[in-house]
């Protein structure tokens, strides 16, 4: 049975804020992956993403909603997986993200107020006291989750991006 929060979004994301959410932006490490990195004998990285999160993002990008990722980290991993799901925006090796981020909107010609964001440790919470609705996932680090609107049941690499973008696309269809 899937979590009551999969089909009932949190009481912080009404369905005029849903709606007016164009972007989400992405964390890799800890949100799209459970935070483990796995290094082969020549030191390249290995990731493991669940498929579920993926077609999350599918649902989303159909819906109108743009998806982006910005990660500290660079990773040929996530070119590829995010080539696969269509997601155009990647900013990888990134030390500000909130530099990044407003990069990100100056190119899309959007505003903080229609971006929602997932993440998992400290170095997201410069994304998430700018965006309309910050999202940690459910074992993000404490002051992670302090900085966020909400917080996942599930955890990052096991289908919490998935059960974010339900809840989006959820508050859109209600009344």
């Amino acid at each position: 049975m899937a979590p009551l929060s999969a089909t009932r979004p949190p009481a912080f994301l009404t369905p005029r804020l849903a709606r007016r959410i164009a972007l989400l932006v992405l964390d890799v490490d800890g949100v799209l992956t459970d935070g483990g990195l796995w290094y082969g004998p020549r030191g390249e990285a290995l990731k493991r993403f669940h498929v579920r999160d993926g077609h999350g993002i599918k649902l989303l990008q159909a819906a109108g909603i743009e998806v982006a990722v910005i990660s500290g980290r660079q990773s040929p991993a996530v070119k590829a997986r995010c080539r696969e799901l269509g997601v155009k925006q990647v900013l990888q090796g990134i030390e500000d993200k909130g530099a990044a981020l407003d990069r990100l909107l100056r190119r899309r010609d959007l505003s903080e107020t229609q971006v929602a964001c997932i993440g998992d440790d400290t170095p997201d919470i410069p994304l998430f006291v700018r965006v309309a609705f910050a999202v940690a996932v459910s074992d993000a680090h404490p002051l992670t989750q302090r900085a966020a609107h909400c917080r996942t049941v599930l955890p990052g690499g096991q289908g919490a991006v998935r059960e974010v973008c339900d809840w989006l696309l959820a508050a859109r269809s209600l009344a």
